[in-house]
């Protein structure tokens, strides 16, 4: 995970920090959710430890700080969202939207009509998903496929869009569809292996291209009138994604800021080295300079905080 944060006026500053594959977050209040390898991390914003984070006190106004770990195993987790009280998360190797509560490794909850039985098989690479009224949706999938790995033949144009709520493909034949978002209550979503933003007429069960984006776009937060869109770099081993038109340009990953009145670029960031894919993205406002601890470097282990009171506590007094 990286934070992006103004250093000044002109430059940004980047603060990088490791997990075992994290893929999707949530942020809600002062609470981030976030799916890794095989686990589920839960995290409390407390501005207080921020400000006397011991390696550099009076620097950050948010520190993320790890308050519990849900052993999800090996699901191969993608979106995860923070609904009301409920954690709900895309689980792409059972093909299922499910439940994240400690009761158990998942709970699912949904899973698409054409799927007859949950199994470890990645049988439509369930991947995005968009709540409505703090209740899943929206979500997409690579392909309609009920056979182990079986959207992988159809890879750049089987891609569905389904609510389900009413149980209903919306779209089909997509390029790779990813992040679905709202904007003035009109559903929006990323199509990666066409490079293209755009938004959807689910009445009509049609779809308008917003913005050509000319990359593998995925990972998407809409603030105010401004899509803030991830770029990835296509893997230069993969024989699929060096047949996409755009597989010349995507050399680099990055972001992309669109004001969606007027469909008009008005910024980008391009990261040079060091990050080659990117799956999700979001804006936190109201937060100028967030710090995150992960579970790895045992520093988190000496930040304390009770409902009245937060503390450092002193290594050194451990020896």
């Amino acid at each position: 995970m990286v934070f992006i944060s103004p250093k000044d006026e002109s430059s940004l500053t980047l603060l990088p920090r490791t997990f075992h594959k994290p893929m999707g977050f949530d942020v809600k209040d002062n609470r981030m959710v976030m799916a890794c390898e095989d686990e589920v991390i839960l995290f409390d914003n407390v501005p207080e430890l921020a400000v006397h984070y011991p390696n550099k006190p009076g620097t950050y106004d948010a520190l993320f700080i790890p308050r519990a770990t849900f052993y999800s195993g090996r699901v191969d987790m993608h979106d995860i969202k923070f609904g009301g009280n409920d954690i709900f998360a895309v689980n792409t190797s059972f093909s299922c939207l499910c439940k994240i509560t400690g009761h158990y490794n998942f709970i699912p909850v949904w899973q698409p009509d054409f799927i007859d039985v949950l199994a470890s098989e990645d049988r439509c690479h369930l991947n995005g998903l968009v709540l409505e009224s703090d209740r899943p949706k929206y979500v997409t999938a690579l392909g309609a496929t009920n056979t182990p790995q079986g959207w992988r033949k159809n890879i750049t144009s089987g891609g569905i869009l389904v609510d389900i709520v009413d149980n209903v493909t919306i779209l089909e034949g997509l390029p790779m569809p990813h992040s679905p978002q709202f904007y003035k209550d009109e559903l929006y979503l990323l199509l990666s292996a066409s490079g293209q933003l755009i938004k959807v007429d689910v009445a009509k069960k049609s779809y308008e291209v917003i913005k050509e984006l000319e990359g593998f776009c995925r990972g998407m937060d809409i603030i105010g009138d401004y899509a803030f869109i991830g770029l990835s770099k296509l893997r230069q081993n993969s024989s699929t994604f060096a047949q996409l038109d755009f597989a010349d340009k995507a050399v680099t990953a990055g972001i992309k800021v669109i004001h969606l009145p007027t469909k008009a670029f008005v910024g980008e960031i391009i990261f040079k080295t060091s990050i080659d894919e990117i799956y999700e993205i979001k804006v936190m406002s109201g937060i100028r300079r967030p710090n995150i601890l992960n579970t790895i470097n045992p520093i988190h282990k000496y930040s304390l905080s009770t409902p009245s009171a937060t503390f450092w506590a002193n290594p050194q007094a451990e020896n």
